[in-house]
């Protein structure tokens, strides 16, 4: 993982030893493993690697679907990974017009039940809004409210783009990754508030859903913190709303 080289937080082993220590006193019933940008070459071995963990019970797997339809091979080879879900081919560090070079890819994901996860920065949210709807038959989960910039106070554009994207019917939203968009030293509650209310508004309880984002996660906040955050923010949803965005979304979006 060469993006961790140098990073004093990351740039140590987390598994699951480390994972039981940052959960102790949670109630943690399942977990979600989504692929970390390993180097290419090695994404199947990861993926191999993630299924041997006993608590991991669906896994997001890297795939190169920027290969289009040659990617067929790799996509063989995870259906033969039992936990293998759903898919992620970071597009973060990619240009803004990146669509294009994924479409292909993404279209073949509903042969083999996989779903796509998406993640963003907010810059790129018009392209991801295109490339939802060239895919209408694929199912795609936004990881971290599209990344928005919290530590700027900046809400528009990213709160209107959230919303034509929230109308499409196949993307969900994962409520992740707030706490390392805002101030790591200095964030607070409020800071995160308008951004969260306004994706659980705009998706609705029914497609909306945790993500702890650990380790990154400790970039701002151990993982017990940010939980405890979002609790603070959702404290005002129905005891339904609640159960589906950190329980039943997650298990019926994964197929856990």
């Amino acid at each position: 993982m060469p993006w961790l080289d140098g990073d004093s937080v990351l740039e140590r082993a987390y598994g699951p030893a480390e994972y039981a220590d940052a959960t102790a006193g949670l109630q943690v019933d399942a977990i979600v493993y989504v692929q970390v940008d390993v180097t290419p070459a090695y994404g199947l071995l990861e993926t191999q690697w993630a299924a041997q963990q006993d608590r991991v019970a669906a896994i997001v797997a890297f795939a190169p679907l920027e290969d289009g339809t040659i990617a067929r091979s790799y996509l063989d080879a995870l259906k033969g990974i039992a936990k293998v879900r759903g898919v992620r081919r970071l597009i973060q560090a990619e240009a803004i017009d990146f669509a294009s070079r994924l479409v292909e890819g993404v279209r073949l994901l509903p042969e083999y039940d996989l779903s796509f996860d998406i993640c963003i920065r907010h810059e790129q949210l018009p392209g991801t809004v295109d490339m939802v709807r060239l895919c209408p038959e694929t199912r795609f989960i936004l990881d971290h409210l599209g990344k928005p910039a919290i530590k700027g106070r900046q809400l528009e554009p990213w709160r209107s783009q959230i919303t034509e994207l929230a109308a499409l019917p196949n993307v969900v939203c994962k409520v992740s990754g707030a706490v390392t968009e805002a101030d790591h030293a200095l964030w607070t509650t409020g800071d995160l508030a308008p951004y969260v209310s306004h994706v659980l508004e705009q998706f609705g309880e029914d497609r909306v859903l945790f993500g702890s984002d650990w380790p990154v996660v400790t970039h701002a906040a151990p993982y017990k913190r940010w939980v405890d955050t979002l609790r603070e923010l959702t404290k005002d949803l129905s005891a339904e709303a609640q159960r589906k965005l950190w329980t039943d979304n997650a298990r019926r979006v994964y197929g856990l």
